[in-house]
This record gives structure tokens, C-alpha cells and sequence, in this order.
């Protein structure tokens, strides 16, 4: 009996570390996005100095190089979904690795500015996988017992890269950034190889065999994963039998489908959680850290001393707010850190208004402090269970069209607000800038409040369920009954 017990622990660890070795593949992707955003933070500042002219890196330019990132994933976005619903997602990450390998290597060798730009736009294809073939590697590989782990912590590995970044350009020469992206990238590229490809791909094309192969290689067989695999197969079994095959009738039913509850619903739900992580301004704040710390402190060594801080206290917070969401469910804790969060924006900018009328002294501690608690409170909540519950909130029968939506805002909103972030800050200064992230922020507090349902616990059938109403699971089996009765 206990050597049965024992073999039972053994399996289910070695299931665990299957999926783990998926999920450190897109985990490794978020890294290196990480790398490529906290990039520009210290090599503009090294670059003006060994130029020993701020005009080496113009300010219009300085904007740009970040945005660019960003911009640079939207074509991306609009093919990459189509290359996860034709070749599964095993061929379009290896894409993905190769292009940031590409990028990385443009990067070390690069001499001029221009060298950066083409870097940074060969990296728009790690960009737009955030959102896309990475989270989707995640959702349909892991079980749903592991699944809100390992999506919280893939925004962690993304500011791992930002502070492995910050650190590397603090201390080293910032083409030694770049070293560290080569070393991922050529990870990556082994570690597909040794992947089976997604069960739920597979199912949706019929490839019954191979699914339920893939499916016991990576969770076992238990009641939960059987229980799992049946749903899948039969669900996909019927997205293929109502599927039409004419060109036409598919446009028309894909633009009827995006009409439908089931689409919108949770595509509105999606953007307003990305907005939520956006208009907090914790992004902007990462990439402009130094100068908004300057600009607060008055002190350069201040500034890049606190950058890291800041960096390492909210890569802790994420970790924290990781282990919290396994008891604590997600809607509760998204609602509780972001009103903290909306509280510190709102104290940081009354205390940045006090001092510009010189009402209070200007105390660098407090500065420092007041933007720490607001990094913990965003990590703990919005920056790992925005994309995580976005990721699960997709339906399931029209997945590649609704992450084109969600990542086209995404990718669009967040290149605008890098490129005029600068211009808010000279127009408003930091305390209206502050003040406007607190309101929006707010906002989208209201909204989630009022609308967000929970996924803790849920597999994703009973999510795309939960979006069709109170009724979706007795219109689902009238659905099956017609497929069900042709198997058998």
C-alpha cells in the first residue's frame, strides 16, 4: 500500500515537472521581452555618456526606441494566431526563438543607434507572442491545478528580465544584455524538441490518437484528466462537425460568431483588464524609471540605486501575490491590490503636488517609499492577474481571432502610452501624471467590480460556459447529444 502511494507521488511529480519544462519554454519568452523593455532604461543613459552628449540619443528618439518594441509586434499579432491555428504551437515558437535570437545577435554587434531600432523590431515577435502563443502554451498544456500558477508567474519572469537588465546596464556595458538573450533564445530552441504538441490542437484536428497520447504524457490518467480529455474531445468534436467548409460561409460565421456573448464578452472583459495593468502606470513607470526618480529625488545615484530596489521589491511582491492566489480567490485579490494601488497613485501625487508648492519639503525616503508600496500592491494583483485571467477568460472555439483582438489593443495602447509618456510628463508633471493614472485606474476598478466573474478552480470549458449564461451547460449537452449518439 505505501509503495503504491509512493509510485502515485512519483507520477504526479513527474507530470508536474513535464509541464514545467512547457511552461519554462514560455516563461522564457516573457524573460526575454523583460530583457528587451528594461533595455533602454540604462543603455540610453551609457550611450549619452560615452558620447558625452545627450544629442547621441535625442529625446524624440529616446521615446521612440521603447514604442518601437511594441509597434513592431503588431503585424506580428495578426499572423501569429493564424500559424497557431494551421501549425499548432511547436512551429511558431521555434519562430518566435529564432527571431529573438536574430534580434539579440543584431543587438550585441550593433554600433549606432539604427543597429538598436532593427534589433528592437526583430524583437516586435517575442512582443506579440506575450499575448498570444506564449499564454497559450501555458493555458492548454498545463492542468487546470497548475494552470493559475504558472500564469502568475510568467509576468515575474518578465521583470526578471527588466531587472536582470536594469542590473546588468548599472553595473556592466549594456551590450552584455544582449549575452544573456542568446543564452535564452538558444534554450528555447533545444527545449521545443522536446515537447508533444498542444492535446487541444490536436483534437481540433481530429487527430484523436495522437491527443489523448499527448494529453496522458503531459497529466496522466486520473478521473480529473480523463474527465478533462473527454470534454475536450467531445467539444471539439463538435466545432468540427458544425464547422463549414465553404470560404465564404466561414467569414460569415466567424463575423456572426464575434457578435455572439460568448466572443465579446470576454474579449471586453480581456481589454479591461490589460487597460487596468496599462493605465496603472506601473509599466511607464519601469521604463522611465530613472528619469521620473531623478526628477523626484533630485539625485542620479538615487535614482538608479532605487530602480533596482524597485525592481527587486516588486519581482517579491509577484512571487508573494503567487503563492496568495492559490488560497485566495483571483477576482478578491485583483480588487483588494488594485485599490491599494489606486491609493499610493493618488498619495504620490498629492505629495509631488505639496512639493511643487512648497508646502512640504521634498524627502527622498518618502519618495521612495511611497512608490514601493504602490509597486507591491500592482505586483500582488494586476501585473500577474490581468494577462492570467485574460488567458482563460478566451473562448475556446474562437481563440486565435479573440487574442488578435485583445493583443492589437494591447500592442497599440501600450507603444502610444510609451511614445507620449514623456510629453504627459513635461505637460502635467509627475503630479498630474500620477493624478491621471489614479483616475483611470479607478475606472477600471469600477467596471471589474461590477462585471468580472471568477475562473479560480475552473477548467476552461466551464469558463467559456460561464460566458454564455446560467443556461450554457444544458444548451451544451443538446449540443453534444447529436455528436455523441454518431460516435457511438
Amino acid at each position: 500500500m505505501e509503495d503504491c502511494e509512493v509510485n502515485i507521488k512519483k507520477d504526479r511529480w513527474k507530470y508536474f515537472f513535464r509541464q514545467l519544462l512547457i511552461a519554462s519554454g514560455a516563461w522564457n519568452c516573457y524573460f526575454m521581452l523583460g530583457l528587451c523593455m528594461g533595455a533602454p532604461t540604462v543603455f540610453i543613459p551609457q550611450i549619452r555618456k560615452e558620447a558625452n552628449s545627450t544629442e547621441a540619443v535625442s529625446e524624440d528618439m529616446a521615446s521612440w526606441i521603447p514604442a518601437i518594441l511594441s509597434y513592431g509586434g503588431v503585424p506580428w499579432i495578426l499572423i501569429l494566431p493564424y500559424l497557431i491555428s494551421v501549425f499548432g504551437r511547436k512551429i511558431p515558437h521555434i519562430i518566435v526563438s529564432v527571431a529573438t535570437l536574430a534580434g539579440f545577435t543584431t543587438f550585441v554587434f550593433s554600433t549606432t543607434v539604427t543597429h538598436i531600432i532593427i534589433s528592437e523590431m526583430l524583437q516586435g515577435l517575442v512582443a506579440a507572442s506575450y499575448l498570444t502563443i506564449s499564454v497559450v502554451i501555458i493555458i492548454e498544456y498545463a492542468s487546470p491545478k497548475y494552470r493559475g500558477m504558472f500564469l502568475t508567474l510568467k509576468s515575474a519572469c518578465f521583470f526578471w528580465g527588466i531587472l536582470f537588465a536594469n542590473t546588468i546596464g548599472t553595473f556592466f556595458h549594456w551590450k552584455k544584455i544582449g549575452m544573456v538573450g542568446l543564452g535564452c533564445s538558444v534554450y528555447n530552441l533545444v527545449s521545443v524538441f522536446f515537447w508533444p504538441e498542444s492535446p487541444y490542437w490536436l483534437a481540433g484536428k481530429g487527430q484523436i490518437d495522437e491527443c489523448t497520447k499527448a494529453h496522458v504524457w503531459l497529466k496522466g490518467r486520473d478521473e480529473i484528466s480523463d474527465k478533462e480529455l473527454k470534454s475536450l474531445i467531445n467539444s471539439c468534436r463538435y466545432e468540427r462537425n458544425t464547422q463549414p467548409q465553404n470560404l465564404y460561409r466561414r467569414i460569415r460565421l466567424t463575423v456572426k460568431e464575434m457578435l455572439r456573448k460568448q466572443f465579446y464578452k470576454p474579449v471586453l472583459f480581456s481589454v479591461l483588464l490589460t487597460s487596468l495593468y496599462l493605465l496603472s502606470g506601473k509599466l511607464i513607470c519601469t521604463v522611465y524609471a530613472i528619469d521620473i526618480i531623478k526628477k523626484m529625488t533630485n539625485s542620479e545615484s538615487t535614482a538608479y540605486t532605487a530602480m533596482l530596489i524597485l525592481d527587486a521589491v516588486t519581482l517579491i511582491s509577484m512571487y508573494g501575490g503567487c503563492l496568495v492566489v492559490k488560497v485566495v480567490k483571483r477576482r478578491l485579490m485583483l480588487l483588494t491590490t488594485s485599490s491599494i494601488g489606486v491609493f499610493f497613485l493618488f498619495s504620490i501625487s498629492l505629495y509631488l503636488y505639496l512639493v511643487k508648492l512648497s508646502i512640504v519639503s521634498e524627502y527622498k525616503y518618502l519618495s521612495v517609499s511611497l512608490l514601493t508600496g504602490f509597486s507591491i500592491a500592482i505586483g500582488c494583483g494586476p501585473m500577474i492577474l490581468s494577462t492570467s485571467i485574460s488567458g482563460e477568460l478566451l473562448p475556446l472555439e474562437s481563440r486565435s481571432i479573440s487574442m488578435c483582438v485583445i493583443a492589437f489593443v494591447f500592442k497599440i495602447s501600450y507603444g502610444s502610452f510609451l511614445k507620449v509618456a514623456p510629453y504627459l510628463f513635461k505637460t502635467f508633471g509627475l503630479h498630474g501624471t500620477f493624478l491621471s493614472f489614479a483616475l483611470s485606474s479607478s475606472v477600471c476598478l469600477i467596471l471589474i467590480y461590477l462585471y468580472l466573474p471568477e475562473t479560480k478552480d475552473k477548467n476552461l470549458q466551464e469558463i467559456a460556459d460561464c460566458m454564455k449564461g446560467v443556461d450554457a451547460m444544458v444548451e451544451r449537452e443538446e449540443e453534444l447529444a447529436p455528436v455523441r449518439r454518431n460516435t457511438e
